[in-house]
């Protein structure tokens, strides 16, 4: 039996570790206010379906934003822009913390949106100093340290409600000012050690070009790299219906509480943090990566259809076990065959539009199953089993399309 071989496993420059550092404490920052939000919003008085809206504002917000910001990082460089974005969300933070009334934390949340590109310059960056053949690994970590966000944001977030509370802050929004702590120490790492990563930077020039969001919509129907804009906003509009689904599925159908539901936030997390670092690249030197993806959203979809088929407690863990361990391969491998297949001078335009379509359907997806919560607890999951499928089927047809085994990067 072959040994585990740790020296090839992380065999990454060191400049990765310092940006996948950067991202940890990012989606550190990100994950805190999610278990919050909901509850944070209730003492605004809002409706359960005003709530959701919070998602979908900071979801389009997003998606107007994004794009910009890769562009501009391609233009001006990567550092700055990731400077830029990170101090939105201490901003916007902030704001939210001593927010005291609704349409400000709408506001709030617009803002952390708008300037929310971090995740796509970040991904850029790993474009930047990783050879082809290196970007399945470097990806698959990268895309573990946000699932690592998952198991301690909620953990801090729980913390900071019980520290001493600020003037005009409510315990919840203490964790607000947490988040906008962790936040700005990211910023200043990148500002401080993070070195410029693109040699291709130009002068300052903001053209109406650089708001041009038909191009995004045009992009579908660019030559294979549309095929990829799509099948990550199928994936994503599936995947945040089911995500708001969830929480009261948990709650009220299996008859569990807030605690146990971080719980199950903190499974989730650690399964997929392990499942990428040990399984990605494993995989991705055995299979294709489309249809390693493909494979990971049937049984995505297998496991939303076998929640409410077994609706107990038990069940639901060995469910979410399951989950947790292929929920974490699609996005980054769809990262990873849009950088193989993109020209190096463009790829933060290109991974800054797919995740422009990823926050299109972050912010459809909640909307929709908001509505379909109104009619039973159990109707979301079974429709959004049922398309998940459906999409990876859709992925399936498109392994001809893409060589994603060699590491010959292909220019449009």
């Amino acid at each position: 039996m072959k040994s585990f071989n740790w020296r090839e496993k992380f065999d990454l420059p060191p400049l990765f570790w310092l940006i996948a550092l950067i991202a940890l404490i990012n989606s550190i920052s990100f994950t805190i206010i999610i278990p919050l939000l909901y509850p944070y919003a209730k003492q605004f008085g809002l409706s359960d379906l005003q709530a959701s809206l919070l998602t979908t504002a900071f979801a389009l917000s997003q998606f107007f934003g994004t794009p910009i910001l890769g562009k501009l990082s391609d233009r001006l460089g990567r550092k700055y822009i990731l400077v830029f974005s990170l101090a939105g969300t201490v901003v916007a933070n902030l704001l939210a913390s001593v927010a005291g009334v609704a349409w400000l934390l709408y506001v709030a949340r617009m803002l952390d949106g708008l300037t929310g590109g971090n995740t796509s310059v970040a991904s850029a960056v790993i474009s930047d100093i990783t050879t082809p053949q290196q970007r399945p690994k470097a990806f698959g970590i990268f895309g573990a340290t946000f699932r690592l966000g998952f198991v301690i944001g909620p953990v801090l977030s729980y913390f900071a409600q019980q520290m001493p509370t600020l003037p005009g802050v409510s315990s919840l929004g203490m964790s607000f000012i947490v988040s906008a702590a962790i936040a700005a120490f990211a910023s200043l790492l990148t500002l401080f050690f993070l070195p410029e990563t693109t040699s291709t930077q130009g002068e300052f020039k903001l053209s109406w070009d650089d708001f041009a969001f038909g191009k995004i919509a045009k992009s579908a129907t660019r030559p294979q790299l549309g095929n990829l804009f799509i099948l990550t906003f199928l994936s994503g509009s599936t995947f945040t219906i089911f995500t708001f689904a969830f929480q009261p599925f948990f709650l009220n159908v299996l008859n569990q509480d807030a605690k146990g539901l971080a719980m199950m936030f903190a499974l989730v997390g650690i399964l997929g943090f392990v499942s990428q670092v040990f399984a990605l690249e494993s995989l991705s030197k055995r299979f294709n990566l489309i249809n390693i993806i493909a494979v990971s959203l049937l049984l995505r979809g297998v496991t939303f259809l076998l929640m409410p088929t077994f609706p107990t407690y038990g069940a639901f863990v060995i469910i979410m076990v399951l989950f947790g361990i292929v929920n974490s391969f699609p996005m980054p491998l769809i990262d990873t065959v849009l950088s193989l297949n993109s020209d190096t001078k463009e790829q933060g335009e290109v991974l800054g539009i797919n995740s422009s379509y990823l926050s299109m359907s972050n912010a459809i997806g909640p909307v929709i199953s908001g509505l379909l919560v109104s009619l039973n607890y159990t109707t979301p999951l079974w429709i959004t089993g049922g398309l998940t499928i459906l999409v990876a089927g859709f992925a399936f047809n498109l392994k001809s399309r893409f060589k994603c085994n060699k590491p010959a990067v292909v220019s449009n």
